[in-house]
C-alpha cells in the first residue's frame, strides 16, 4: 500500500523542527511514498521566515491567524479546516510536532477521520496542567490519539510508559532541532553575508558580554514580564554587558519592552529573527535568558548557558546534564543567577561544557526509518 504522509505546521518551532523530516522523506524518491505539508499559520510571519529559509514550500496554507486570537476561536478553526484537507488529502498517516493548536487539533482531527497519527517530540511533561499553558494539554491530548511517539529522550520515554503508552509504540530518536540547528550552522558558515550579520552589534559594544534574551510566554503575560523587565534594568547597572532581545510581536510583551527599554544605550530590540540570523546571534551570545523551550534545546550546542525564565520545565534534562539552570520570572532568581555566571568562572564554565542532551543531529534519520518501515 502506497504511504501518503500529511504533515501538519503552524509555528516558528513546529517549522524549524519538522523540516529536517521534510527534507528527508523528499530525499526517499525510490520509495512508494507521497508527501502534502499543511501550514495552517496559527502564527504567520514567524512561520514564513522558516519556511523560507528551509526552502519548504507548503502544499495548503490555512492562513488561520487572526488579529488577538482566542484560544477556542482558533482550536475551533483549526479542527474544521484541517478536517477539510483531511477529506481531500486522504492520508495513510498525519505528522504532527510538539505541543502547538495545530498539533493538538490535527491529532483531533486526523482521529475524527480515523487516520493514525505520529507525534513528533513526544513524552514532554512538567506534571502542570497550567504550566506551560496550554501546551501541556495539548501534548497530553497528541499523545492519548498518537499510535507512533518519536521520544526526544529516554526520560520522555519513561512519562509515556507511565501513561500506559505501549513500548512497542515508542521510539526514543533524539530531537529534530539539533538535525535543523546542525544544517542551519552550516549555512551560517558557508554564506558571508549570513556569518557576518550581527558585526554591527560585536563592533558597537566592544568586549561586552552579550546576554541574549528572549520572552514570550502566555504565563508571563503581565506581572512575570514586569518582573523580567525590571531584572534586566538591574542586569544592565553593570558597564560590562549588553542586551539583545528579539522582541515577540503579541503586544502583551512588546508593548512592556519597547516602553522600558528602547531607549537603553546598551539595549537592541529588534523583530523575531530568520533561523539563520538567530542562529549566528545565539553563537554570538555570552548567556542566554529565555521561557522559550526551543531556546533550551539549542544553546546546548553553542556551549551557552541557559537561565530559564520558568517555575517548570517540560525539559528538565538541560537542568539535570548543568546546561540549564530555572528561575522563573522572578527578578531576585533572574538577577542572582545572571551575576553568579558574569562573575564566577568555574559556574559558567561547568554550564558551557556540559553537552547538548537533547539530541545528536540523526533525529529524522531515525523518525523517517520508523515511517518507512511501520
Amino acid at each position: 500500500m502506497r504511504k501518503h504522509f500529511l504533515i501538519l505546521l503552524g509555528t516558528r518551532p513546529e517549522a524549524i523542527k519538522l523540516f529536517p523530516v521534510i527534507n528527508r522523506l523528499k530525499a526517499e524518491k525510490n520509495k512508494d511514498i507521497a508527501l502534502t505539508v499543511c501550514a495552517t499559520a496559527q502564527h504567520r510571519e514567524l512561520l514564513d521566515q522558516v519556511l523560507k529559509v528551509a526552502n519548504v514550500v507548503p502544499d495548503f496554507d490555512l492562513d488561520v491567524m487572526t488579529v488577538n486570537q482566542t484560544l477556542d476561536s482558533l482550536t475551533g478553526r483549526l479542527l474544521a479546516q484541517i478536517g477539510d484537507v483531511l477529506e481531500r488529502v486522504k492520508p495513510t498517516r498525519v505528522i504532527v510536532q510538539g505541543d502547538t493548536a495545530t498539533a493538538m487539533a490535527g491529532a483531533l482531527a486526523s482521529y475524527y477521520h480515523r487516520v493514525p497519527v505520529s507525534h513528533v517530540e513526544a513524552g514532554l511533561r512538567s506534571g502542570d496542567i497550567f504550566a506551560p499553558w496550554p501546551e501541556e494539554v495539548n501534548r497530553k491530548i497528541v499523545g492519548s490519539i498518537a499510535d507512533q511517539h518519536f521520544a526526544p529522550t529516554e526520560r520522555a520515554a519513561r512519562a509515556l510508559r507511565a501513561e500506559n503508552v505501549s513500548k512497542d509504540r515508542i521510539h526514543v530518536t533524539g530531537n529534530t532541532v539539533v538535525d535543523a540547528l546542525i544544517l542551519a550552522k552550516a549555512m551560517v558558515e558557508a554564506d558571508p553575508q549570513l556569518s557576518s550579520r550581527w558585526d554591527g552589534i560585536k563592533k558597537r559594544h566592544g568586549n561586552r558580554r552579550i546576554i541574549l534574551v528572549t520572552c514570550h510566554r502566555r504565563e508571563n503575560f503581565g506581572g512575570g514580564v514586569f518582573n523580567v523587565v525590571n531584572a534586566l534594568e538591574t542586569i544592565l547597572s553593570r558597564e560590562d554587558v549588553a542586551v539583545v532581545l528579539p522582541v515577540h510581536p503579541n503586544p502583551n510583551v512588546r508593548d512592556v519592552f519597547a516602553s522600558r527599554l528602547a531607549d537603553h544605550p546598551r539595549v537592541v530590540l529588534i523583530s523575531p529573527q530568520e533561523y539563520t540570523d538567530f542562529v549566528s546571534l545565539l553563537s554570538l551570545s555570552y548567556l542566554v535568558l529565555t521561557d522559550s523551550g526551543g531556546v533550551q534545546e539549542e544553546a546546548p550546542t553553542f556551549g551557552k548557558p541557559v537561565l530559564v525564565m520558568r517555575e517548570t520545565t517540560e525539559r528538565p534534562e538541560g537542568v539535570e546534564a548543568g546546561t540549564a539552570r530555572l528561575v522563573g520570572a522572578n527578578y531576585d532568581r533572574i538577577v542572582h543567577e545572571t551575576f553568579r555566571l558574569l562573575d564566577d568562572d568555574g559556574t559558567y564554565s561547568a554550564m558551557a561544557r556540559s553537552h547538548n542532551p537533547f539530541g545528536d543531529g540523526r533525529a529524522s534519520e531515525r523518525i523517517v526509518k520508523v515511517l518507512l518501515d511501520a
